[in-house]
Parts: C-alpha cells; sequence; structure tokens
C-alpha cells in the first residue's frame, strides 16, 4: 500500500489537513462501507435468530484478536469497551479500593482516567511532571509511591505534550497493578502490555474506528471482580442472580456494542500499511521541526505523534480559525497549547498547512 493509495483512503484529506487523531482519527472509506453494510445487512435480514447471533459472535471474536494484536497479548485476554474511560471504569470498579488505599498518577492524565480514579474512593496522590523533563517522570512517579499503594495509574503517551512515559521500568520499580490509559498510544506507536496488569484501548483515536468503540486488556482476569456484570458477562445463571462467568476478560464486555461500530472498527485495523509507525513518527518530528522555528514547542524529540506548542493568543479562538482556514488541530483548556496531531496519513503539505495559517 503505498501513501497515495493510503491518502485516498481518507476523503476527509482531500479538503481539510487532518492533525486531530488525539481526538478523533480520519474515518476511511472501507471504514464507513462497513458501517454502512452492517446497518443494511441488519435491515435486510433482521436483527434475531441463530445465525444472526453466531454471526455477530463471530465478529467480535475476530476484532478481539485484532485488538490483542495491538498490544501484543493473548485474544483471552481482551474485552471489549466504550471508550478508555468505560475500560478504567472496569478497572477501578472491579479492584474495590477503600479510603485506606492510594493511588499514584500524574498531572498530566485526561479526565477519562482521573474521574474514575476519584470515583474508586481511594486516596489519590499525583506526580508533577508536566513541567519537568520527560526524562525526570518516572522518578516523580516512583517518589509518590509507598507500601499503601494499591494502584499506579498513568497514561502511556500523555495527552499534553506525547511524551511517551517509560512503562517496562515503572513495572520492574513497582510491586502495586499497573493500570494504563492507551489512548494517545495504541495505533500511534508499537505497544507491548505484557509488563502491565490493565492496559485501555480507544478505538475512535488512532485506530480510526467508529466512535464508542475501544478494549481492555487484562493480565489476571480471575483476581479482578466483576462489577457490572452484564448478559455477556456470563454463561450461565441461576435465579438469585449468582452466575459462571465467561472465561477469561470476555467477562468484562462492557455491553453490546453496535454491531456496525463492531464492523467499521474490524474494517479499519485491518486496512493499515506496515510502514504506518514510522511513517507517523517522522511526521511528527517534521512537525515539531517547522513549528520550532515560530512557536514554543514543549513535546521533546523523540516521542510519540503528537507535537504541543504554546501560542501567544487565545487557544480556543486560534483553534476555530484554524478550521476555517482548513487545518484541524486541538487546543488544550488552560495550558495555552495547541497539538498537531500526526498520523501515517499526515503530508508534508499538511504540515505546511498548518505553518502557513498559523502565521496569517
Amino acid at each position: 500500500m503505498t501513501f497515495d493509495e493510503v491518502r485516498a483512503e481518507f476523503p476527509v484529506l482531500e479538503r481539510v489537513a487532518y492533525l486531530n487523531a488525539g481526538t478523533f482519527g480520519p474515518l476511511a472509506r472501507r471504514t464507513s462501507a462497513a458501517l454502512v453494510g452492517e446497518a443494511q445487512a441488519e435491515v435486510e435480514r433482521g436483527r434475531g435468530g441463530k445465525p444472526f447471533y453466531e454471526r455477530i459472535q463471530e465478529l467480535r471474536g475476530r476484532v478481539r484478536g485484532l485488538l490483542a494484536a495491538e498490544l501484543s497479548v493473548p485474544a483471552e485476554n481482551v474485552a471489549l469497551t466504550y471508550s478508555t474511560s468505560d475500560a478504567c471504569n472496569v478497572v477501578l470498579g472491579g479492584l474495590g479500593l477503600t479510603p485506606e488505599d492510594e493511588i499514584v498518577t500524574t498531572d498530566s492524565e485526561h479526565f477519562g482516567l482521573l474521574g474514575p480514579l476519584h470515583g474508586s474512593g481511594a486516596r489519590v496522590r499525583v506526580a508533577a511532571i508536566h513541567e519537568r523533563p520527560a526524562e525526570e517522570a518516572l522518578d516523580a512517579i516512583l517518589a509518590e509511591t509507598s507500601p499503601r499503594t494499591a494502584l499506579v495509574a498513568v497514561s502511556h503517551v500523555t495527552w499534553t505534550k506525547g511524551h511517551v512515559l517509560p512503562l517496562a521500568e515503572l513495572a520492574e520499580r513497582v510491586d502495586a497493578p499497573i493500570l494504563v490509559d492507551g489512548a494517545q498510544s495504541v495505533g500511534a506507536i508499537p505497544v507491548d502490555a505484557r509488563a502491565c496488569d490493565f492496559y485501555t484501548i480507544s478505538g475512535q483515536k488512532w485506530l480510526c474506528g467508529p466512535d464508542a468503540t475501544g478494549g481492555l486488556y487484562v493480565a489476571d482476569p480471575d483476581r479482578l471482580r466483576v462489577s457490572r456484570p452484564g448478559y455477556l458477562s456470563q454463561v450461565s445463571y441461576r435465579s438469585d442472580g449468582s452466575y459462571d462467568p465467561r472465561p477469561g476478560a470476555t467477562r468484562f464486555d462492557t455491553g453490546w456494542l453496535p454491531t456496525g461500530s463492531v464492523a467499521g472498527l474490524e474494517a479499519a485495523l485491518g486496512g493499515r500499511p506496515d510502514w504506518r509507525y514510522e511513517r507517523a513518527r517522522e511526521m511528527a518530528e517534521r512537525c515539531r521541526e517547522r513549528l520550532a522555528t515560530g512557536f514554543e514547542v514543549v513535546t521533546e524529540p523523540g516521542h510519540a505523534t503528537m507535537v504541543s506548542f504554546r501560542v501567544d493568543a487565545d487557544s480556543s479562538a486560534l483553534v476555530l480559525k484554524l478550521f476555517e482556514r482548513g487545518v484541524l488541530v486541538r487546543d488544550l483548556p488552560g495550558l495555552g497549547l495547541l497539538r498537531a496531531s500526526c498520523g501515517y496519513w499526515t503530508s508534508d503539505e499538511d504540515l505546511d498547512r498548518l505553518v502557513a495559517a498559523l502565521s496569517v
């Protein structure tokens, strides 16, 4: 698959410099076709009967396997969820933490993780890494841990600066379980989640899948309580509600995801080039270099696929002006930063368009 063929799969790129996969990735033609095709199939065949359910379970199984491959983990250890926030809530609810427990996190986390942490009832300790060099993040996190630490919960790639946290080193240095928010990593950089206890997946960001799709890796499903059981959690149940859970992490599936969305996610996962990670990393570095000539770039070189830079203006208003000029980026509220997300579909012309729009 050539770069031009990749670009042609995303119609939005014909008119917009799309630099916002950190929020939503662009939708490909094949993804749209799968969504529409599944909806049409349900119209024509209905949504019932043994063949329908068998087909859907097979589809879910295929997507489970594809998500597992993204993390280099077994498929039986992956649950299907609606989002990374949904997956975080599955973990926090299942751990059964108390006010006597402590969770260590950082000051560079999205509310999609912070909200579930707060809702757990445990005491939350925050490592200050936002104003520090990326190389100091590990020591800052470790400094907040103690014998009372029941969980370390961090992003693999920070949503504010795009810095990659050293998960393997963190796992070697702490005894507590590790929950990783993978919203800005899965699909953007190579991921090996085997050193982590829990790792969440966003389907609609860097994987370019439909809304409200995602997943959760659980290293040891038998050690996590099912706090939100649904029909898909069990293989059999009794009149008092007691039940026999499904094997592996499938017991944590958070519901009957819309079939069209699951089909769309399968299509999105199956159509990406082998060179996607290298290309995205290269474009992020080019973006960083071009912006550094006129702006304070706060993202250090050699990290992930997002580039954040400081602007001397109202960042939210500037985002709207850039959109009017055909450039889609995100502002980071309260930080005075804009964030450009570079994917394997990003072209040099996209970066030129960003720089030119900023200079108007």
